[in-house]
């Protein structure tokens, strides 16, 4: 009688098999292992640019900025403009329902916010080199905002004395800043500093009018 006559199972006799043969077991069914997918590199892709200012990036607006557009949700800012460049920072108490951050192939100093899966607002600051459709930007002086727009919402910065203060442009619906403004209202904040100069900028709905990034 073979050797492997009596074998319980199958798979006990590929392994007996093997064994007398110097060879590595298979399984029965011959299945195949799965690997794990391969992860592709991060895309760090400069972002858009376009001639005419002369830093050449694509104004910021009321409406978004270039690919980036209040009311699209974060699957797409992920697909136009990458994930999160630092996810081990925190943009937010409860990121499930805000976050603050910025995308891999933004320009330096461009921070998103995503309220509920939704794009808000986009904020510049620090070293941030983008401006406004109205050619203001970082540094920008208060005189400056204000012989820019015909109309703008004046309240005092929350932390800082004058001439710190808040300069909120609304391109639709709005109103008192010391009120939420109506959904779907759409403007541009320029935050100044206790220099007189523009220190952060904020587009897009309603939460332009956060002062402490989610709240």
């Amino acid at each position: 009688m073979s050797p492997f006559g009596s074998c319980l199972s199958a798979v006990a006799c590929l392994t007996l098999a093997a064994c007398s043969t110097g060879e590595e077991p298979q399984a029965a069914n011959n299945a195949v292992v799965a690997q794990a997918p391969a992860i592709s590199p991060l895309d760090t892709s400069p972002p858009p640019r376009v001639p005419g200012d002369e830093n050449g990036y694509l104004p910021l607006t009321a409406e978004g900025w270039g690919p980036l557009k209040i009311g699209m949700t974060l699957a797409e800012i992920i697909e136009k403009m990458g994930p999160d460049s630092d996810p081990e920072a925190v943009g937010g108490p409860d990121p499930e329902s805000c976050d603050q951050f910025r995308p891999a192939r933004a320009p330096e100093g461009m921070l998103v916010m995503v309220e509920d899966g939704r794009l808000t607002s986009i904020s510049l600051i620090r070293q941030a080199k983008v401006k406004t459709d109205r050619g203001l930007g970082l540094g920008a002086t208060a005189a400056d905002v204000r012989a820019t727009y015909g109309k703008l919402e004046v309240t005092p910065h929350k932390y800082v004395e004058a001439p710190a203060e808040y300069l909120t442009a609304w391109a639709k619906g709005g109103g008192p800043t010391d009120a939420p403004a109506p959904p779907g209202s759409r403007g541009i904040q320029y935050e100044v500093n206790a220099s007189g100069n523009v220190g952060a900028i904020h587009a897009g709905g309603p939460s332009i009018l956060y002062v402490e990034g989610c709240a």
